[in-house]
């Protein structure tokens, strides 16, 4: 391999995609009842338990990537001669970006001779983990290092990402929605649409009055927006709500069909902030229409 491409945890990737593809992984961590936890292998982890416990009440803590711990797993490929292209959650929702940014410095310093590539996704699970695979497939086509980063920074501001939520009270406890918003929304079975904006931060894009119209909002943007579906794969992210999720590729498939949809349910990290019953869906848009 010419370089080699490494994500986090957040990039929510089959366990058997990253084993298939070589793609490396480093992990964020949960504390429950002040006992740390990883996430590495998706398809072992139990969503169903993990978010039925959050639904009785279980309390979930993260923590960002350290500093150490980005030294620790980029110079395992730098001094054994690899170049590294590493894509990582959003800025704009967690620091990890910034310590990776300052381990690779440190190290460029002492491995002048090799390359890191950092790309900040501007997303989250599949928002991130769809960039990680067309890195795949470009590098299995020939191209560099370099011109694989430029496609995916390019890429990055295509990738369009919207959820909704069951439970707004778990955004508010994560600092995503005021109290009152929070409250009322939870009382009146109002559900918030939700995007990535331009800087990766979660912000409102609308409202639906019900479960149902909520997923079928997602399916219009995405009937809206999509551009040329026949030739990428859409994500379908869900924190155990399989029916929904399934309900949401029917509806996204009736017009137009995407080459592939990926769905997963949400790892631990990131799923324990937007809560259990949230429902996502991550595609390319045209040019632009990200920020709309």
């Amino acid at each position: 391999m010419s370089f080699r491409i490494l994500t986090d945890t957040s990039a929510n990737l089959p366990t058997a995609l990253l084993m298939k593809d070589h793609i490396e992984v480093i992990p964020f961590s949960y504390f429950i009842r002040d006992k740390e936890y990883s996430c590495l292998d998706t398809e072992g982890f139990d969503g169903k338990k993990f978010y039925g416990a959050m639904r009785l009440g279980a309390q979930i803590r993260t923590s960002q990537i350290n500093l150490q711990s980005y030294l620790e797993f980029f110079e395992g490929f730098l001094k054994n001669g690899e170049d590294v292209l590493f894509v990582c959650m959003s800025s704009g929702i967690s620091g990890s970006f910034n310590c990776a940014t300052m381990a690779a410095a440190e190290l460029i310093e002492q491995y002048p001779e090799r390359s890191v590539r950092l790309v900040d996704s501007l997303g989250a699970s599949l928002g991130e983990g769809i960039l990680v695979l067309n890195a795949v497939a470009y590098r299995e086509q020939g191209m560099s290092l370099d011109d694989v980063y430029n496609k995916l920074e390019e890429e990055k501001k295509r990738m369009y990402q919207v959820f909704t939520v069951d439970d707004l009270n778990y955004l508010k406890n994560t600092g995503r929605v005021k109290g009152a918003t929070a409250a009322v929304g939870n009382m009146l079975q109002i559900k918030p649409i939700l995007k990535g904006n331009e800087d990766g931060e979660i912000v409102t894009l609308s409202k639906a009055m019900g479960r149902r119209r909520s997923i079928e909002f997602l399916a219009q943007r995405y009937h809206m927006l999509v551009e040329s579906p026949e030739n990428q794969t859409v994500g379908i992210a869900h924190a155990d709500c399989a029916e929904d999720a399934r309900e949401l590729a029917d509806l996204i498939s009736r017009k137009k069909p995407p080459k592939e949809i990926l769905t997963v349910m949400y790892e631990p990290v990131t799923g324990s902030h937007v809560g259990p019953g949230t429902l996502a869906l991550f595609f390319m848009d045209g040019v632009g229409a990200r920020y709309r």
